[in-house]
């Protein structure tokens, strides 16, 4: 089992964005609501984060159009739902830990 690194921001939005089955597009559009326009994801940095996360087995694909396009949907895998949830106690952390310097 590989060490558990943090998550960068934009593979959290995606897992976040893909608790329900989505293609890149609705990503895309889903990180750029959830986070107030403050991310806006680019195709190139989506679709590499995708490839990541298939290999990581974090994602799968949920269901695959056979017309000219091909569009995909994705959802998160449970392996992928552990490290979200690993990742939210790492930040919850953070937060409280920051608090200290509220005193």
């Amino acid at each position: 089992m590989e060490k558990y690194q943090p998550l960068t921001e934009s593979v959290f939005y995606i897992l976040l964005a893909l608790r329900k089955p989505n293609h890149g597009y609705g990503i895309i559009q889903e990180v750029k609501e959830l986070t107030g326009g403050r991310i806006t994801m680019g195709a190139g940095t989506l679709y590499g984060a995708i490839q990541t996360l298939e290999v990581k087995k974090w994602i799968s694909v949920y269901s695959e159009e056979t017309d000219s396009r091909k569009k995909k949907e994705y959802v998160i895998t449970e392996l992928g739902k552990k490290t979200f949830k690993q990742e939210c106690l790492r930040l919850n952390q953070l937060l409280e830990n920051s608090k200290l310097m509220e005193n």
